[in-house]
């Protein structure tokens, strides 16, 4: 897939000065990969944490009861 990214003057130049022009969609994908890998795991600890919070989770429970408030199953 091909996508757009819009980047300063001075990193596109910079770019071509050190990353040969075969080379930079693997080394733009691989920067890419680490980021969001990165990212996903901030997300999973987050949840591990929110997981772990038992006053949170008390909190939430409380609102369960509202699951499917006021919606009505669709007879179609």
């Amino acid at each position: 897939m091909k996508v757009l990214v819009s980047l300063s003057d001075e990193l596109f130049t910079r770019m071509q000065a050190v990353i040969p022009p075969r080379q930079r969609s693997k080394v733009v994908a691989e920067l890419l990969e680490e980021e969001v890998k990165r990212r996903e795991q901030e997300l999973y600890e987050c949840a591990l944490a929110v997981e772990q919070d038992e006053q949170l989770r008390a909190e939430m429970a409380d609102w369960d009861v509202t699951v499917g408030d006021g919606l009505e199953t669709e007879p179609w």
